[in-house]
């Protein structure tokens, strides 16, 4: 007789939400870079998965539809790209 075999996805565990909550709450600095082309990454898409991947904002830019599509959680800060009229 067949036997289905089903895989379930692991169970999220306290850390494993802790770990993401401060993976998202740490400003992105100038040691990211972006996954495509090496500049400074300034968007960060955690994935269902558990990885992470990094964009300039040109890349995030050109990329976000397909992000919004596998990312969990999507940090941006390209809005620290706007120069301040102070």
């Amino acid at each position: 007789m067949f036997h289905k075999k089903y895989h379930f996805p692991p169970k999220r565990t306290e850390s494993a939400m802790t770990e993401q909550v401060i993976l998202e709450s740490t400003p992105l600095n100038a040691l990211d870079r972006c996954d495509r082309c090496g500049a400074q990454a300034y968007v960060r898409a955690t994935l269902a998965t558990g990885g992470e991947l990094m964009f300039c904002a040109h890349h995030g830019k050109e990329y976000a539809e397909k992000l919004k599509a596998v990312a969990v959680a999507i940090q941006d800060e390209t809005d620290r790209l706007v120069e301040s009229k102070n």
